[in-house]
């Protein structure tokens, strides 16, 4: 399966059926920059805040999960919707939030939208395992850079890619991700466009967590 960045939340997830699944669409208008989105079979929104459930970035899709919570299979796609809340306050600041987690050629991929509460045994139990973790780090409206880092050390994903931080021209109140990239070492932090996965590629790793950071597309 592939993986590229549109920016802020926003993925796309491609199996090598060539089914896709486009995550978090949002509006330039809010975020600063275009998602500039392809057109994909499925379209998953953590929350309904503009620049993270922005459907009209998506030129043509097939289905929307939209918030919705539980267990949901597309033409081999699985894909479960977690509940969780966007603020350490059971919601009560900026509501609800739901985590989606993808199974796609054999990898796991979780998706947190805007978790906002703290890490909790609870909540890990109903995340793991993790192959590939996408995270916001970026605080402000999510958990912050050391909140992410708990989550890593719990879940302990084979890959974090960070996501929901404040880039060249971004206009959110949130930080850059760079206090997130200096609680790892040096070695274990990588760049590049795209992330081309396997599932041979976490059967034979070492159980050291990789950081990578995608470019934007």
């Amino acid at each position: 399966m592939k993986i590229k960045w549109l920016g802020h939340s926003s993925f796309v997830l491609t199996e090598s059926t060539g089914l896709s699944v486009v995550t978090d669409p949002f509006d330039e208008g809010m975020v600063g920059y275009a998602c500039n989105a392809p057109a994909s079979d499925v379209v998953t929104v953590s929350h309904s805040h503009g620049d993270h459930g922005f459907l009209k970035a998506v030129p043509d899709y097939k289905k929307v999960y939209n918030g919705e919570t539980g267990a949901f299979e597309y033409n081999g796609i699985h894909i479960s919707g977690i509940p969780s809340y966007h603020d350490d306050n059971d919601g009560a600041i900026r509501g609800k939030n739901t985590i989606y987690k993808f199974g796609m050629d054999g990898v796991t991929v979780l998706h947190m939208g805007d978790i906002g509460e703290k890490c909790s045994p609870e909540l890990i139990e109903r995340l793991i395992p993790v192959n590939v973790l996408l995270i916001p780090v970026g605080g402000t409206y999510t958990i912050d850079a050391e909140e992410a880092k708990e989550y890593v050390d719990r879940l302990m994903p084979d890959i974090v890619i960070p996501m929901h931080y404040k880039r060249k021209h971004c206009e959110l109140d949130i930080d850059k991700v760079e206090p997130f990239l200096r609680l790892f070492d040096d070695e274990c932090i990588e760049e590049c466009d795209e992330l081309d996965l396997d599932r041979v590629d976490f059967d034979e790793g070492d159980g050291t967590t990789r950081v990578i950071v995608l470019k934007k597309h």
